[in-house]
């Protein structure tokens, strides 16, 4: 069972380009076919088909379709500290 805050990261990750489905799998146990359900019950229906849509032709979704030299989940911009 999912806490809250663990369903809204695989939600989160879900949803980023550059988040594959495998980082997923390593960091909650749930392959993409466990995402995709969460993900169904999760959204609107209008919503999920936006996602499914969008993450069907990212090739930066899969690890094993990703182009060499591409290691990294997210973008290096995206973290950055806020300030204060």
């Amino acid at each position: 069972m999912l806490s809250v805050q663990d369903t809204s990261r695989i939600i989160e990750m879900a949803w980023e380009d550059r988040t594959p489905f495998e980082a997923i799998e390593h960091q909650y146990g749930l392959n993409e076919s466990a995402v995709i359900k969460l993900m169904r019950s999760s959204m609107k229906q209008g919503s999920f088909k936006l996602w499914r849509a969008r993450v069907t032709s990212r090739k930066t979704k899969h690890l094993k379709l990703r182009l060499e030299g591409i290691d990294r989940g997210y973008c290096p911009t995206q973290y950055k500290p806020r300030s204060k």
